[in-house]
């Protein structure tokens, strides 16, 4: 072990040296904070590193580790660390870690990945063996190696513009009023709010919702029946009636904007066109087994309205949840400061770009559903985004020129 020729033995040695000494530095001084990596740090420390790798690919025939660096051993044995710690965070569910940054609890650690050292750790190792392996193979230049050199140039851009960006990365959440012109912006890291140098007025805000659809409840649990696989009626248009269980249900009056009316001995609904309205049927139902017949309302309700269920027997009723949104969206104008005016739709994957910023349709009053008077936008703005498609966009370019030069050469090109 450890004699040279290094191979994959050694490989394997370092990896495990890596995560060690990760799991070490993750109890020790707890997860890494890349808030720390911000501007202009991330541009010293990317210059540092990249001298970094120039001494070593100049010195690679004194130093045999920096000669190893650039084998193809040493890059095999990387990739399979950095495969596995990669499908290790794809295994656990990553999101916002329980503990500030610097905890050292490892349940709070494996949820927050790109946090955790030994995960840092062996992608900075890959990146070094990728960067020795471009300097080796591009200099001194050769054309036939082109392709190859755009792949890895490009994965090394990708690689590094992605980490070192993470930290400028600005991610705001905005609430709107309707009718209203915001410029403030919640900090989402800080929780403080922030002035920007951009605007939003909603000037409408529209949600498109599923048709409401019927379920039976346990009336002790409150839970949809059957428990493991419940039902439903979907009340599409055209839909009169059908089956839940042992009931059979039949639609005898719909109305899609209602207002419930509650008298000292009934509760009626009736046609209500404003806003808060509700849904509601009326349904008669019929148990195959027993014969029991029930008639009477059901409503999802809403924000002005309480929500109506049917009570069938003293085990079932039959409800009607609210109703989904299948699509919802704001009519925006942003304007800048430097007098930039875009208006457009904003929908759930389908963001506005103004002057850098990703305008992103986040949510809405709940509450209020589609009567919602406010709209939530999420802003973001990574200003290394331009850098990782140009890496992309390398690769693209590589893998193409790999193909046309994998391709077989004719014989009128052979005698050239």
């Amino acid at each position: 072990m450890w004699e040279k020729p290094w191979k994959y033995k050694e490989g394997i040695l370092a990896g495990a040296g890596l995560l060690a000494t990760g799991m070490l530095l993750q109890a020790s001084v707890g997860g890494i904070d890349w808030g720390r990596m911000a501007f202009p740090v991330n541009v010293i420390v990317l210059c540092l590193f990249l001298l970094a790798l120039t001494v070593m690919n100049a010195l690679r025939r004194k130093v045999y580790l920096f000669a190893w660096l650039s084998q193809r051993s040493t890059a095999v044995s990387s990739l399979c660390y950095v495969l596995g710690v990669t499908v290790l965070m794809g295994l656990v569910r990553q999101g916002p870690s329980a503990h500030p940054p610097g905890g050292s609890g490892m349940v709070a650690a494996l949820s927050d990945m790109l946090s955790f050292w030994p995960f840092v750790l062996v992608y900075v190792w890959m990146t070094v063996v990728l960067g020795m392996t471009i300097l080796r193979a591009g200099l001194p230049f050769r054309w036939r190696r082109l392709p190859s050199l755009l792949n890895h140039i490009g994965l090394f851009i990708v690689i590094v513009a992605g980490t070192a960006g993470a930290a400028d990365m600005r991610r705001l959440r905005m609430t709107v009023p309707l009718g209203e012109t915001e410029w403030r912006a919640q900090d989402e890291k800080t929780g403080q709010m922030v002035e920007l140098p951009l605007a939003i007025e909603l000037k409408d805000f529209t949600i498109d919702e599923y048709p409401p659809k019927l379920m039976l409840i346990d009336n002790s649990s409150g839970r949809l029946l059957p428990e493991k696989t419940p039902v439903h009626l979907l009340l599409e248009e055209g839909v009169s009636g059908g089956r839940l269980m042992d009931w059979d249900i039949s639609v005898t009056q719909s109305l899609p904007e209602a207002a419930c009316i509650v008298s000292a001995d009934s509760l009626n609904f009736t046609g209500f066109h404003s806003v808060g309205s509700t849904y509601a049927v009326r349904i008669k139902a019929a148990n195959r087994v027993s014969g029991e017949q029930k008639d009477g309302w059901v409503s999802c309700g809403s924000f002005l309205f309480p929500y109506k269920a049917l009570m069938l027997d003293e085990r079932t009723s039959v409800v009607m949840p609210d109703r989904e949104p299948r699509r919802f969206a704001s009519e925006v104008i942003a304007y800048t400061d430097g007098g930039v005016r875009k208006q457009g739709t904003i929908e759930v994957n389908k963001p506005l770009d103004v002057d850098g910023w990703k305008i992103y349709q986040l949510s809405y009053d709940e509450t209020r559903g589609r009567w919602s008077e406010i709209s939530v936008f999420e802003l973001v703005k990574d200003s290394w985004l331009l850098y990782v498609y140009i890496g992309m966009i390398m690769m693209i370019g590589g893998a193409v020129g790999l193909f046309v030069a994998a391709r077989p050469r004719t014989a009128e090109e052979e005698r050239k």
